[in-house]
């Protein structure tokens, strides 16, 4: 099979995947705020959550290119990968940097769908965007580290076996280097919580506009095993910045995903509406954004292989990963608003899955990282201008 056979193939057999899944079943979830874990499960058997872990771990072994894929059908479907795409790029990290140990210990577990490794702590409320401000602090006590502190926007931490997380393991005065000092964990959730209760870490939900399963994590005390350390400690800001690549360029996949689907909605109903004895997308002032979208769409998507590609070969992808999750996550945004102003008032109505998709799709010229950090990374990394902050 030539590669481009492979992801036709993939394409294929994730839609059949998602068929299963229409928008009712999504609709229901969203007036809930309950967690899709039919299709999350659905997906781990499938084998798709673990596209990224090798064979030898019982992984498929595939490329990011590949993965992005996946993400982009998923969404393309009308289903919303955000329940989780964090396994993705969170693997990305643990497959780097983990231990033989942590690998051995954890991959077949996920791979297998017996473990989920889908939240990822390091936003806080006092911090955001400033990793390097982040106050949540492990100190080691023997064979153990104790965690004192708060993360906000950590989706899925109830629905997830363990957990990535990134604390500070050196007072931020006493090092070299303002990156070094931060450590990362994998920390086992199920563990921890099994130890005296909450085991000194309270999850709290927090309600947003989409159903993202979002939380907030405060650590009192918590005890994890010192094993638990990815990597070499005080080395764990540079560790991440791999995986939020991968976060880019999965999130920019989705945002195509979502602007195929938002375009392909648009056109439908352009051509089915009748208003004065004519399908509205005869009218120009209908047909001309649709069109824009799509152009706007199709740049953005080979701005995102571009990326993925480039992360595959391995090096610094981080330019093009940035210029693919904004210029993504902008065409799936434009196409949003196109496909609500396509509908008109039934664009506001909860059967047709436009205004459920429209609020998904309004987080990602937000976060993972907004856009306005992205063009200042641009502007002192790739033009070298002067930094902003």
């Amino acid at each position: 099979m030539t590669e481009s056979e492979e992801l036709s193939e993939i394409r294929r057999a994730v839609r059949a995947l998602c068929e299963d899944y229409p928008g009712e079943y999504w609709r229901e979830k969203d007036r809930e705020r309950a967690y899709p874990s039919e299709f999350v499960d659905a997906l781990t058997q499938a084998g798709f959550l673990a596209a990224l872990i090798p064979e030898e771990f019982g992984g498929s072994g595939l490329t990011l290119d590949a993965a992005a894929v996946i993400m982009e059908e998923i969404q393309a479907s009308g289903c919303n990968g955000a329940a989780a795409h964090a396994q993705m790029y969170v693997m990305n990290t643990l497959l780097r940097y983990g231990s033989d140990e942590q690998k051995q210990a954890y991959l077949p577990g996920i791979a297998q769908g017996n473990l989920r490794l889908q939240a990822f702590g390091v936003s806080e409320p006092t911090s955001g965007t400033d990793t390097l401000s982040l106050r949540t602090f492990a100190a080691r006590d023997g064979d153990e580290y104790v965690v004192n502190g708060q993360k906000i926007w950590t989706s899925r931490a109830e629905h997830s076996d363990l957990m990535m997380l990134l604390a500070r393991t050196t007072p931020r005065d006493q090092v070299a280097k303002k990156t070094d000092g931060l450590s990362l964990f994998l920390v086992n959730m199920r563990d921890v919580q099994a130890s005296n209760g909450s085991g000194g870490m309270t999850i709290k939900p927090i309600r947003t506009m989409m159903n993202h399963s979002t939380t907030e994590i405060f650590f009192d005390d918590m005890r994890i095993p010192a094993s638990s350390l990815i990597g070499e400690e005080g080395k764990g800001f540079r560790y991440i910045l791999s995986g939020m690549n991968a976060e880019r360029i999965l999130i920019g996949a989705e945002c195509i995903g979502d602007a195929k689907w938002f375009i392909e909605k648009a056109t439908a109903y352009a051509n089915e509406r009748n208003v004065f004895s004519n399908p509205i997308g005869k009218n120009q002032g209908v047909q001309f954004p649709i069109a824009r979208c799509y152009a706007q769409m199709r740049a953005a998507e080979l701005m995102v292989h571009e990326a993925a590609r480039a992360y595959d070969k391995g090096g610094n992808a981080g330019a093009e990963a940035n210029m693919a999750k904004m210029l993504a996550s902008e065409a799936s945004w434009a196409a949003a608003d196109m496909c609500v102003q396509t509908h008109g008032g039934f664009g506001f109505a909860e059967e047709y899955d436009v205004e459920r998709k429209f609020r998904e799709a309004r987080l990602y010229t937000v976060a993972p990282i907004s856009t306005n950090l992205i063009l200042s990374y641009l502007a002192e990394h790739v033009l070298g201008l002067p930094r902003s902050y």
